[in-house]
C-alpha cells in the first residue's frame, strides 16, 4: 500500500477526494429537495390528483 502514494501525492489526492465527496454531497441534496417526499424546507406538496377526485365526489 506504501508504493501507491509513492506514485500519487497524499496531499492532492486527498483533495481531490475531499471535493468530490463534497460534490456528490450537494448533488444528492439537491436532488433530493426536488423531491415532493423529501423536501425538507417546502414541506410535501399537496397531490393535484387527490383534490381533483375528492372535488368530483362532491
Amino acid at each position: 500500500m506504501w508504493r501507491l502514494w509513492t506514485l500519487f501525492d497524499p496531499r492532492r489526492a486527498l483533495v481531490a477526494l475531499a471535493v468530490f465527496l463534497f460534490t456528490l454531497a450537494l448533488l444528492i441534496h439537491f436532488i433530493l429537495l426536488s423531491t415532493s417526499r423529501f423536501n425538507w424546507i417546502e414541506g410535501p406538496r399537496a397531490k393535484t390528483s387527490a383534490l381533483i377526485s375528492s372535488s368530483d365526489l362532491a
